[in-house]
């Protein structure tokens, strides 16, 4: 019978973090699920770990790899679940019982997204996201790849992530879902996953690319949304100048201009 849910971790060279997230899959009190680990190569002992583990394993492969959206697309091709869910090496659940207890939602939806704990070495917080996904939400953010269920056949539809971005694909991926294919979403109000701020996206590093990326997306697929959020900004600006002038404050109430 086909699963309703593949979970795929990505791993490479972090033994540590892949027995963190191992354990936190294996001890699901729901776990009518597909496991599939997918490790680009490790040095480590990532690999004899894995072998211990083969029973508990619906399928894993050490090999190298193109990067992680490449190693993330073999998860996908392998996948058999209708719906599937990114816990890289190092994340892991909320908690044991957040599957049993969400698993209710995984239905008609294309993208079912949680809230993330999100843990920064000095703080632990709950990040929350907007009931309703937009352009413009994109603009500034994404969606938790360790805390979104994503049907696999809006793979089929929009496309696997692109391999040519190295740090911003999961986002391009999430942003064309909502904005260019009208995939349906829904929002549950809880953390599912707790997520460590040590990977790529979190570097300080590599912040430039990360702009650079998400610029080089904006303006060759979204070129007109861009202008107009340039607009927006523009006429923004000038309003708020308006609204500072003491004569504009004057004529709104001596009632010749509406307030603004």
């Amino acid at each position: 019978m086909k699963p309703k849910v593949s979970i795929i971790t990505v791993a490479y060279n972090n033994l540590e973090g892949l027995k963190k997230t191992l354990d936190s899959v294996k001890t699901q009190t729901w776990n009518e699920f597909e496991y599939i680990v997918i490790d680009g190569g490790s040095k480590d002992d990532t690999v004899s770990y894995l072998e211990s583990l083969d029973n508990q394993i619906d399928y894993w492969v050490s090999e190298p790899d193109k990067g992680v959206y490449n190693a993330m697309n073999k998860g996908i091709k392998k996948a058999k679940g209708e719906y599937l869910i990114f816990l890289n090496s190092g994340d892991h659940f909320y908690n044991n019982k957040v599957l049993e207890a969400n698993i209710k939602y995984l239905e008609i939806h294309d993208i079912i997204y949680f809230n993330l704990q999100v843990n920064d070495n000095e703080e632990t917080y709950i990040k929350e996201y907007p009931d309703v996904l937009s352009f413009a939400y994109f603009v500034k953010d994404t969606l938790p790849h360790p805390a979104t269920f994503i049907k696999k056949s809006l793979f089929e539809k929009v496309d696997y992530y692109d391999e040519r971005l190295k740090i911003v694909s999961d986002w391009k991926f999430f942003m064309d879902s909502i904005c260019k294919y009208n995939a349906s979403s829904k929002r549950v109000d809880i953390p599912l996953s707790t997520f460590y701020l040590d990977g790529m996206s979190s570097n300080p590093k590599n912040k430039s690319t990360i702009i650079k990326e998400r610029q080089d997306v904006l303006n060759s697929e979204y070129p007109l949304f861009v202008r107009d959020i340039e607009d927006v900004i523009k006429n923004k600006s000038k309003i708020e100048g308006l609204r500072q002038s003491r004569i504009i404050s004057i004529l709104v109430k001596l009632g010749f201009l509406n307030k603004i």
